[in-house]
């Protein structure tokens, strides 16, 4: 097939949406379809710019900036970005392209009109994937009211799936939430799991080793460090542990809250704790081979679900999970089935810390649970199963 793959997020962007669009086009392209990702760029020249990544086209357009700007300049931004996409799209190669399906990840929420021009030029079906539940995460978190904006961007959301043939949620738990979308002919929703190819270990420019956690057992957090992960029960948890000298906390990445944490570290003296600046996904795996286990966080506010990516980088490099997340949310239940961590809902510190020295002093010298990690990544997070269920839904 014939595919269009749309979204705001991709290499050389080290996010982990980034990535994850990275390795759903390259493994289209081993299933034997012609994926092509459009990107919007506001750093091109041009209005199009043309790459080829070992089979997959992928087709960079002007559009205006949308990252790392501030919200009122971002949201004026991203409404416009898909005029803008489309408008440069038809300067391009490909303005006449038919195609046989087109997918559109988000977020982003405000795709929906170049998704729905092409799935109307190729008379073809669409398939939305979605990764967070916007704006209702927002509000659960306190960053958004429910006023005028919040209006605004549920008219932004309910157009995105209106164009929406099939929709792919994270999580069982969300499937309700599309209950009465689903209501409507020929249209379905269903949970498409989160996925990561596998990478090789090509090393790390982190070395455990040469600073100051060395010998320790390390508990590493890679990611996104900003509101809606609630990072600081982390720190408190190292503040709890920072007697036992053979432990050691590891942070490592970008986001909102990365200096008032270290700040916060530097103020209560912790010598347990350390952070590293973001690095290149290729690295990943050169940093968790010199970890022991995975850190997740969410804020306890959220009441939407999600699996985050940091989640299944953790399973596919064999290190058991602790997490402290949202009551409810599925990814406990699956911590718990599988028997790959120790997970935490009710965000207290006394639970965080005697679920980590269980995990270090019970489930890490057993052997098994690295094997049974990466099993488990083989088994539910490869991008091989994402593939063909996004093009039996489509040729459905």
């Amino acid at each position: 097939m014939r595919i269009a793959l749309i979204a705001d997020a991709f290499p050389p962007m080290r996010s982990s949406g980034a990535v994850q669009l990275r390795d759903l086009s390259l493994e289209f392209v081993k299933q034997g379809h012609q994926p092509t990702v459009m990107i919007p760029d506001s750093d091109i020249d041009h209005p199009w710019l043309l790459e080829d990544m070992k089979g997959a086209q992928v087709l960079r357009l002007k559009a205006p900036r949308t990252k790392d700007i501030g919200y009122v300049s971002r949201t004026i931004n991203e409404f416009l970005m898909p005029f803008a996409i489309l408008r440069n799209l038809r300067k391009s190669p490909f303005a006449d392209v038919r195609w046989h399906g087109v997918v559109w990840y988000s977020p982003t929420i405000f795709l929906g009109p170049i998704a729905n021009a092409l799935k109307k030029a190729s008379t073809c079906r669409s398939y939305l994937i979605i990764r967070d539940i916007f704006p209702e995460w927002a509000v659960d978190m306190g960053l958004l009211s429910r006023g005028l904006p919040y209006c605004f961007f549920k008219l932004i959301e309910r157009y995105q799936y209106s164009v929406a043939d099939i929709i792919g949620v994270q999580t069982p738990a969300n499937l309700a939430y599309f209950d009465d979308w689903a209501k409507q002919p020929r249209r379905r929703v269903e949970v498409l799991q989160n996925w990561l190819a596998d990478a090789p270990d090509v090393g790390s420019s982190i070395s455990v080793a040469d600073g100051p956690l060395s010998g320790r057992t390390i508990f590493v957090y890679a990611g996104n460090m900003g509101v809606a992960q609630g990072v600081d029960v982390l720190i408190d948890l190292a503040e709890r542990l920072r007697n036992r000298r053979d432990l050691g906390f590891l942070f490592v990445g970008r986001g909102s809250d990365v200096q008032r944490l270290r700040g916060d570290v530097k103020a209560r003296g912790l010598d347990n704790v350390a952070f590293h600046d973001e690095i290149d996904p290729s690295e990943i795996p050169g940093l968790y081979a010199q970890c022991h286990v995975g850190m997740v966080a969410l804020d306890p506010r959220h009441k939407t679900h999600n699996i985050p990516g940091k989640f299944l980088s953790y399973m596919q490099a064999g290190l058991p999970v602790l997490a402290s997340i949202n009551p409810g949310n599925d990814l406990a239940e699956i911590i718990e089935r599988e028997g790959v961590g120790r997970v935490c809902t009710d965000h207290s510190v006394d639970t965080l810390q005697r679920l980590a020295e269980e995990l270090v002093d019970e489930i890490i010298p057993r052997k098994s649970v690295a094997a049974h990690c990466c099993a488990l990544s083989a088994k539910l997070f490869s991008p091989e199963v994402a593939v063909k269920q996004i093009a039996a839904a489509l040729e459905s």
